[in-house]
């Protein structure tokens, strides 16, 4: 009995020894799902803002139609847009400077003889009235929105609607290319047309034929919470979202704002801070042993050599964003006074940002991707609406706010994403890099070529992307 006595404790303390850490690794682990399951998603909230002249209306008073809108032009208009070319003051280009040192202006003399003499605004003008146009008052601006739907559906297929956004200095002229690609894809050898798309293209406020903020702050939250009402407005409760440059971060933000509205994010463009000691960290491995951070042959071979692509390629490109994000009013006024001026400093972006071999080039590579009329018209656009101040506003009220454009990827994005690497964009960002903000990730695509403007550049490219990406999330 004495050694019995002795025994039971000694195997009732094993037993201890085993049960009481499994036991408290089951209720830890029980407790542990229990908090994450009922744990939200964090989101931007959503918040509310007036932007119209005066005083917000009494609840209820406010316009809520959507009006028919058609875009239209003068006599008056086209005669005072040709007396102020007819003024124009050349100033000579320094000898073998290309596109060195900005708009060459011996190639600017030729843009603006066709623009004076072969030109035909009101032509163009129906080429931009062949799409149904719309505007409707939402926070107390009017909101300009194309909305193009299939002419044919086939009996029992799904039409997903999808938000494209636009950036600066483009504008929802941008997509005409893709839009017959993207409502009639069976049309154009896209597939089997088995992802059909209606498409609702907004201009950002302040941006062309959209009416400007009358206060100050405006900025992409805001953007966001108008195109989800205006997406709302048009009896959408889930959609897809589409964006570069500027649309990317409205798309983001709405993303972040309203998950459960947004079925998949495509985007050509991301913002990423490359900011913090593990970055930089992380940069210095991956010219030597890419794989050891994560970065594909791919990766690195559009990401170094490091200083030339990511600090003086981009020094280079954004001397006009540090103007427009202290003082856009000053150069802008400018601008909105010489149609000459406003052309040069537009389709400028459209040389380098859509390949950066085309600063070598005496006419910047222009009409290798473009024609005249095309970028003509979407500089028409601006001018027509005296909108590139307001445009240039945009950068002021997003940059004051947050310097790194990373402050809101403190705010995860948990819908499904597709990201689309064009080869020739500003900057290069590794999915390894997007993960840290885009958590799910569908596809990730390097483009085999294109740069900054991909819809208007490579509609076909682009909108074969959008499609892989849907097709994909249609199917989780």
């Amino acid at each position: 009995e004495s050694i019995m006595s002795r025994i039971r404790p000694f195997d009732y303390s094993q037993k201890n020894a085993v049960l009481v850490p499994v036991a408290a690794l089951g209720v830890g682990g029980m407790l542990l799902y229990w908090l994450r399951s009922g744990r939200k998603i964090k989101t931007i909230d959503m918040g509310d803002g007036w932007w119209g002249a005066g005083e917000r209306p009494p609840k209820g008073k406010e316009d809520t139609s959507i009006r028919p809108f058609k875009i239209e032009t003068s006599d008056k208009e086209i005669e005072d847009l040709h007396q102020r070319l007819d003024r124009f003051r050349f100033t000579p280009h320094v000898e073998g400077a290309a596109f060195h040192y900005g708009f060459n202006s011996s190639y600017l003399r030729k843009v603006v003889d066709y623009w004076r003499n072969q030109f035909d605004w009101r032509k163009q003008v129906e080429v931009l009235n062949k799409y149904p146009h719309f505007h409707t008052t939402i926070e107390g601006i009017d909101i300009h929105f194309i909305h193009v739907k299939p002419s044919y559906v086939p009996h029992g297929q799904a039409v997903r609607p999808l938000l494209m956004v636009h950036g600066w200095p483009g504008s929802f002229y941008e997509f005409y290319k893709i839009i017959p690609l993207l409502t009639e894809p069976a049309k154009h050898g896209l597939n089997e047309g088995d992802v059909v798309f209606e498409v609702i293209c907004p201009s950002i406020p302040g941006y062309g034929f959209s009416e400007a903020s009358h206060k100050k702050e405006f900025d992409s939250i805001a953007t966001a919470r108008i195109f989800h009402k205006l997406m709302n407005r048009l009896g959408f409760k889930e959609y897809y979202l589409q964006g570069g440059d500027w649309g990317s971060r409205i798309t983001t933000n709405m993303a972040q704002m309203l998950p459960q509205s947004v079925k998949g994010l495509h985007l050509n463009l991301v913002f990423i801070s490359t900011q913090g000691l593990g970055k930089m960290i992380r940069t210095m491995l991956g010219a030597y042993v890419p794989w050891l951070v994560g970065f594909s042959r791919e990766d690195a071979r559009r990401y170094y050599p490091f200083m030339q692509k990511n600090v003086y390629d981009v020094l280079r490109e954004s001397g006009y964003l540090h103007i427009q994000a202290t003082k856009p009013d000053t150069a802008g006024c400018g601008l909105n006074d010489s149609p000459v001026g406003l052309a040069a400093y537009i389709m400028e972006k459209f040389s380098t940002w859509t390949d950066k071999s085309f600063l070598h080039k005496d006419d910047g590579g222009l009409e290798s991707k473009y024609s005249l009329d095309e970028l003509l018209t979407n500089v028409m656009i601006y001018w027509v609406t005296s909108s590139i101040v307001s445009s240039m506003r945009y950068y002021k009220e997003n940059f004051s706010k947050d310097p790194t454009l990373s402050v809101h990827n403190r705010v995860s994005v948990h819908v499904p994403t597709g990201i689309a690497a064009f080869p020739q964009e500003i900057v290069h960002v590794p999915r390894v890099w997007a993960n840290d903000v885009y958590k799910n990730i569908v596809t990730y695509t390097y483009m085999p070529r294109g740069g900054h403007f991909a819809a208007f550049e490579e509609p076909k490219l682009l909108a074969q992307d959008i499609m892989q990406f849907v097709r994909k999330v249609e199917q989780l």
